[in-house]
């Protein structure tokens, strides 16, 4: 028989798109007291006007308004545009002008979407938060709570979740984990959601049109660095670049330089302004270096480790073998080399299905 919860109150973040919309559905189902509830993080002129598709802009929140009125459950708009300036957009442009690149999804769900929702969820007296993410949540055998990745690969988006704290796990539900894509849109169709068909975001919700330098310099101003040179490892000078905060690592496209070859960008030096360019076989690595550091299967690392590790979303993973440097930081050697560790992203650990912790990349050594 299944388990019924009708004494437990749950907030589910319901961002106008199809997955967080039936995992209220599930979660009513399953006997929850359910609460939908849209943050509105961000919000420029176009969202203003209604033409925004972006999470949580204003058509996002129209969206979330007519499920939660066919699911027949109460529906707020929370205020939570202070919280994410602080800890997404501020931090996703002191990155760039570091010469690192950010990811501001995993810094919105760490400090936005679970640190001030759980917050305010709890004061009025909910037990759990849930979201339409596809992972699932376990508690381990040693009494710890981990992310676990969902049924479905393609969909999998335990990477962006790695740094969710044991208190934050202990109060979250993820319902859509347990499904495949296919059946969280078959489950809309069935029960006539008006969003059943409605498409996957893809950009950074307060990037739209993916320019992110041009949204650095209207954030950043004259703090912007400005146009500097493209060297090769030597330090020679090979000609004159945009400035920085248009650069990635791993970069090929948009480089406009006059090689001959294809070349890349393998690092960002924001102390001289310069961006160095090298070969692709210039841009794999086995050694890569991370810090600030959450484990979330283990308490700690102790000793050295066999994991599977990610260095960015779409990555695949590969083996690697991980242990503690005396600073505290995680050093992970990669069995094969890698492809663009970058700088301010997050490698993400595994052991299994399980998610045993990750951190931010700060550095790397060439294969």
């Amino acid at each position: 028989m299944e388990e019924r919860h009708s004494r437990k109150k749950v907030v589910v973040g319901m961002s106008g798109g199809v997955d967080s919309s039936v995992a209220a559905y599930l979660l009513k189902e399953q006997g929850y007291d359910v609460i939908g509830v849209t943050m509105q993080i961000w919000q420029n002129e176009a969202e203003e006007t209604g033409q925004s598709s972006t999470c949580c802009g204003l058509s996002a929140v129209e969206d979330a308004r007519r499920v939660a009125q066919e699911l027949d459950i109460p529906y707020y708009v929370m205020n939570f545009r202070q919280e994410f300036q602080r800890h997404v957009i501020d931090y996703f442009v002191e990155e760039y002008l570091q010469g690192r690149t950010p990811n501001p999804c995993i810094a919105c769900n760490r400090y936005v979407k679970w640190e001030a929702l759980l917050r305010r969820s709890l004061a009025i007296g909910a037990d759990y938060i849930a979201t339409g993410h596809y992972a699932r949540i376990a508690k381990l055998p040693n009494g710890r709570y981990a992310i676990r990745q969902c049924v479905n690969d393609k969909k999998d988006q335990t990477y962006a979740l790695y740094n969710l704290t044991q208190e934050q796990l202990s109060h979250t539900l993820m319902p859509v984990g347990e499904y495949t894509k296919e059946q969280i849109r078959t489950i809309a169709q069935r029960i006539h959601l008006p969003v059943a068909q409605k498409p996957d975001s893809q950009e950074i919700c307060f990037v739209p049109d993916d320019d992110y330098a041009g949204f650095i310099d209207r954030e950043a101003g004259e703090r912007v660095p400005g146009k500097g040179n493209f060297v090769d490892g030597a330090g020679n000078v090979l000609g004159r670049h945009k400035g920085i905060t248009h650069y990635t690592i791993g970069q090929r496209r948009g480089l406009d330089l006059p090689m001959g070859e294809r070349v890349y960008v393998t690092e960002i030096r924001p102390d001289t302004d310069e961006v160095v360019i090298g070969k692709n076989e210039d841009i794999f690595t086995r050694e890569v270096i991370c810090d600030r550091v959450n484990f979330m299967a283990i308490e700690d690392l102790e000793g050295s480790m066999r994991v599977l590790a990610k260095i960015r979303y779409n990555h695949k993973g590969q083996y690697c073998r991980i242990e503690k440097l005396p600073d505290g930081r995680i050093m992970a050697l990669f069995e094969q080399p890698v492809r663009a560790a970058t700088p301010g992203q997050a490698i993400c650990f595994y052991d299994g299905e399980y998610v045993l912790g990750g951190g931010i990349i700060t550095g790397t050594n060439s294969a």
